[in-house]
């Protein structure tokens, strides 16, 4: 079985560790079948030569263990396949969408008995290892879908939010990386001032209430950030001649996704929302950098099973197991043909 785990912006603006959303795309896909002995083993990574398949060292394998630690019943084992569609240290939830990938194939595999909630909490294990700390801003939209209120960690209290129908989210990646564990240090050793934290306290509750009202024009004022966006600005290239030409092409509101180097911006439509992403990758191409775009609606559904035609790896994956058990067989030699093919494409 497969489940597909999608990217996430988080704080939006003014919401450092408490605001997030899940995106439509990128995501990362998990692949999971019931192992031959108790534990995680992950096969295989693809799309991030750097990570390890060593389970207590990769934040999938790390999240599968805490959700065969929590499913009732005798222990379990399950092998894994990572599927990396996204850039490591992007501002997209690239940690959290594996974690979630990992928690929700497990529970998938096993009956489904975890709750969304449980979920989360295994999925926080692979993020804190990731992160040095076990901030839901990116899990909880991953898991849940929409865009979600973090009101308390410790206990967890997830709080789904309105998202109004109009509403579209440009998120706009440079080719550069911000590592989260140091961005996060950041914030941490800098001094704020009451000033700033009234500031940012009036645009949360703010943005929340545009959210129940429909209000996009009030969403876009709130995002606003006097706290955490000074103090990352500067690990962005060119953030602010960027965030300058998402306003300028009619951006309601634009601010750092997450730790960066994405930059998040919000719109009312469609056309409004290429429009802003035109303006912000061209204004990254005058800095020197190469950019992707995100452009869309917010994802309401969250992680979940993909159905569909397995790929090549995979049919030639069940085709080897099925040699080994002796089981007849046929298309090998075809499957093997639409790897090479697709190697040659790549």
């Amino acid at each position: 079985m497969r489940v597909f785990a999608p990217a996430t912006a988080s704080n939006l603006g003014p919401g450092f560790d408490v605001l997030g959303l899940a995106l439509e795309r990128p995501g990362d896909l998990v692949e999971a079948e019931v192992g031959d002995r108790p534990g995680v083993e992950i096969v295989e990574v693809t799309g991030a030569a750097s990570l390890t398949t060593n389970p207590r060292e990769n934040v999938v394998g790390i999240a599968a263990a805490a959700a065969l630690e929590r499913l009732p019943g005798p222990a379990r084992g399950v092998r894994l396949w990572l599927h990396k569609q996204m850039p490591l240290g992007s501002g997209l939830g690239s940690s959290a969408a594996s974690s979630v990938g990992g928690a929700v194939a497990v529970n998938a595999l096993f009956g489904g008995a975890l709750t969304s909630d449980d979920l989360v909490a295994c999925a926080l294990r692979g993020e804190a290892a990731a992160s040095g700390t076990a901030h839901a801003d990116n899990v909880a939209p991953s898991v849940l879908g929409g865009i979600v209120l973090i009101r308390a960690s410790d206990p967890l209290d997830l709080i789904r939010l309105p998202v109004p129908a109009a509403l579209r989210v440009v998120l706009v990646h440079p080719h550069a990386q911000v590592l989260t564990a140091a961005a996060r240090r950041l914030v941490a050793e800098h001094r704020f001032t009451i000033g700033q934290a009234v500031a940012n306290l009036g645009n949360v509750a703010a943005l929340v209430v545009a959210l129940h009202r429909g209000d996009l024009a009030l969403l876009g004022r709130s995002i606003q950030d006097a706290l955490v966006e000074p103090v990352r600005a500067p690990l962005v290239p060119a953030f602010a001649e960027v965030k300058r030409a998402a306003l300028d092409a009619g951006a309601l509101g634009c601010s750092i996704s997450g730790s960066g180097p994405s930059v998040l911006a919000f719109t009312g439509s469609d056309a409004g929302a290429d429009a802003v992403a035109d303006a912000m990758q061209a204004a990254f191409t005058a800095a020197g950098l190469e950019s992707d775009r995100y452009v869309g609606p917010v994802n309401t559904s969250g992680a979940g099973e993909v159905s569909g035609r397995p790929s090549p790896t995979d049919r030639l994956r069940a085709l080897d197991r099925a040699l080994e058990s002796n089981q007849p067989t046929s298309g090998t030699d075809e499957v093997r043909a639409d790897i090479e093919r697709g190697r040659d494409s790549g």
